[in-house]
């Protein structure tokens, strides 16, 4: 089964006070993951390589992102992680640029606005064990909720893909329906507030064995 590069973003609310991150459940027919609450994310699809981004990733995450870093080129993951927020909850990480939106984007591109991945970290890397139905490497982004160029609680613009969409106080997020993988990313964010910068390394579960390996890129 091919294993597909995925991107996923984990937005973090009031970081340094109350913290609460945006999480949607999956519908209870889905094939990948059906009834788990999930951060909004997603498939790398073949023209978010074709999306320019009005402002280059970080250094320390591109060469991170570059590392082991199978089919898709960071600046496409970055670009995934940001559409996929934007189909998933109606908000988008975005500045104001000049650009020519390509289809599918002119929704995001109202106000003159263009993706923008100045606000994304690359925090985690997973790949899905082997036996699932769907396999995908995926990337975590942490990103800061001010960064959002909408509304943080209007979800009015959000396809049907996710739905409960709310943001949950880390407090109490594992009371929900979450991945195990999901897990063992909370656990790494709640080390890692209140800071939203780069964390000093970021694990990759490679799921490539039975033990689980995780390297440190």
């Amino acid at each position: 089964m091919p294993i597909r590069d995925a991107a996923t973003v984990i937005l973090v609310r009031d970081a340094a006070t109350w913290p609460s991150v945006l999480m949607g459940q999956r519908g209870a027919s889905a094939v990948f993951m059906p009834d788990k609450y999930v951060f909004p994310g997603g498939a790398v699809d073949a023209g978010d390589a074709e999306v320019a981004l009005p402002a280059p990733l970080g250094a320390i995450c591109r060469g991170r992102l570059a590392t082991r870093s199978g089919g898709a080129a960071p600046e496409a993951l970055a670009v995934a992680a940001i559409r996929e927020l934007w189909e998933e909850t109606g908000l988008r990480l975005g500045r104001a640029a000049e650009w020519t939106a390509p289809e599918g984007w002119q929704g995001f591109a109202e106000g003159g606005l263009a993706p923008d991945c100045s606000a994304l970290r690359f925090f985690f890397r997973a790949v899905t064990p082997p036996g699932r139905p769907r396999r995908f490497d995926a990337r975590f982004f942490l990103a800061d909720a001010a960064a959002l160029a909408d509304d943080p609680d209007d979800f009015s613009r959000a396809e049907d893909e996710l739905t409960h969409l709310h943001w949950v106080p880390l407090a109490d997020v594992r009371a929900l329906n979450l991945p195990f993988i999901t897990r063992i990313v909370l656990g790494e964010l709640q080390a890692h507030l209140p800071r939203l910068d780069p964390p000093a390394g970021v694990p990759f579960v490679t799921n490539d064995r039975i033990d689980d390996r995780v390297i440190w890129l």
